[in-house]
């Protein structure tokens, strides 16, 4: 064993040996050091560039209104995965934006064609109903809704305020036939405002689905009604002149034809009774041929091709003549006639043959439908810048539901028929001369047993000078 050193000897080798290790310290503390100081530089300088490309992106995100483009880098690696992930969404989101507009578009596109539907369907005069094959309501316009009394925004059962039987079960029966196929029934139905009506239905069955023209499957029906009231009342007008014109021109033709067969035997060989034959034979002419003009006169006028020649005519001298043709039938029945025209000259534009005739019809008129011993006057006046005249009577009067319809085609007073004959053209014939030919007026008062007046207005003829 070598024996430890003097102290005097130590002292100077620690002194040595204590500087070489601050020195060795020193030194690997400086060496390891640099590495640590550029890796922390490396992440300073990637955060960095981490924070901007954040803020990049913030703009970008702020400067559009959705994630629609991601410009290219140059992105940090890190932030790449995260890039590709932003702009994918960013796609998706661009397509998901075309998509939504695109289906607004279309969207709005149904919801104004609905409203052109509805707007339609609202204005449509005629009643039109959807119910489908389960007896429900499905659409109503408001014309249905106020023939029918129904709420369309209600679940109600059609077969409960349709209220027809034989109409339920024509809609019960087409809701099970092929799609498109139609059918068309006539109905009387009770309208809330204006009582019974006559419409004609027609149903046809609906398919589900409307765009497949194979499709078989029927969903219920359409039900469409239109108003044929005025079609039936003058079909059953058409058959009641059809028989009443008959029976007129029938009764002429005949008593003709008994005094001509009379005259052709030879049998009568007295020259008085040849010569009374020979009258009724003409009477019984005219009265054909007063016929035959009114029915030609009407059809002419209401086809607008009568020959109408209007020259200023003194109203006063035309009804003079009207009395005159009319008188000998009044003095037969005996009814008085009496005139009382204004002692003012009343001058008109007028087809004179056109005006006489309606003066004469409202005349004979009279005549019919006053009882013996009656009295008719024939009166006229000027009344402002129009001149009038008026036909009135002692007779059986009429009622306000006959005053309605007295000038309608073909119509005759049911209780009236025993009075006289008369196919119901000549009261038509006269408002069709005075109102659609002379551009006048003319209306009925009358009193039911009391009598009645019928009353013609008309624009009067300006005076030269």
């Amino acid at each position: 064993m070598l024996p430890w050193p003097r102290r005097r000897n130590a002292l100077p080798a620690m002194s040595a040996l204590h500087g070489t290790l601050i020195a060795a310290f020193t030194l690997g503390a400086a060496l390891g050091a640099g590495p640590l100081c550029l890796l922390l530089y490396r992440r300073t300088q990637q955060d960095r560039a981490l924070h901007a490309a954040l803020e990049r992106l913030a703009r970008e995100a702020a400067a559009t209104s959705g994630p629609t483009h991601l410009a290219a880098g140059p992105y940090p690696a890190p932030l790449q995965p995260l890039q590709q992930l932003l702009a994918e969404q960013a796609q998706k989101l661009a397509e998901a934006e075309h998509a939504r507009a695109a289906l607004e578009i279309r969207c709005r596109r149904h919801s104004d064609q609905s409203a052109r539907v509805a707007r339609i369907l609202a204005s449509l005069p005629d009643p039109l109903l959807a119910i489908d094959r389960y007896d429900q309501l499905l659409l109503c316009n408001p014309s249905a809704q106020r023939l029918f009394q129904v709420d369309p925004n209600q679940d109600q059962q059609a077969s409960k305020f349709l209220g027809d039987a034989r109409l339920n079960a024509l809609l019960a029966e087409m809701c099970w036939r092929p799609p498109g196929l139609s059918r068309s029934e006539d109905f009387e139905l009770t309208h809330p405002d204006h009582g019974r009506r006559w419409y004609r239905a027609t149903v046809t069955a609906l398919s589900s689905r409307p765009n497949d023209p194979e499709c078989r499957e029927t969903m219920g029906v359409s039900l469409h009604l239109r108003d044929i009231t005025q079609l039936k009342v003058g079909q059953r007008q058409h058959a009641e002149f059809v028989s009443a014109a008959s029976h007129e021109m029938k009764t002429p033709l005949a008593g003709i034809k008994a005094y001509v067969e009379l005259l052709a035997d030879g049998d009568t060989q007295d020259e008085a009774t040849r010569e009374q034959f020979l009258g009724i034979i003409n009477a019984q002419t005219e009265r054909l041929e007063r016929l035959i003009e009114n029915l030609l006169n009407l059809a002419r006028i209401e086809a607008g091709v009568i020959r109408v020649s209007k020259h200023p005519q003194s109203l006063n001298e035309i009804l003079q003549e009207a009395h005159r043709v009319v008188q000998p039938s009044a003095q037969a029945k005996p009814v008085t006639l009496e005139l009382q025209l204004s002692p003012l000259y009343l001058p008109v534009l007028a087809d004179r043959d056109l005006l006489l005739q309606a003066a004469i019809n409202l005349l004979s008129n009279a005549v019919k439908y006053t009882p013996a011993g009656g009295k008719i006057w024939l009166r006229s006046r000027l009344e402002g810048d129009r001149v009038e005249f008026e036909v009135e009577d002692t007779g059986v009067g009429l009622s306000p539901e006959d005053c309605e319809r007295v000038f309608e085609k073909f119509y005759r007073v049911e209780k009236n028929r025993h009075m006289a004959g008369g196919t119901g053209l000549g009261l038509p014939l006269a408002r069709h001369i005075v109102q659609d030919v002379h551009g006048g007026t003319l209306s009925v008062i009358s009193t039911l047993g009391q009598g009645s007046t019928f009353r013609a207005s008309l624009p009067a003829a300006h005076q030269p000078g």
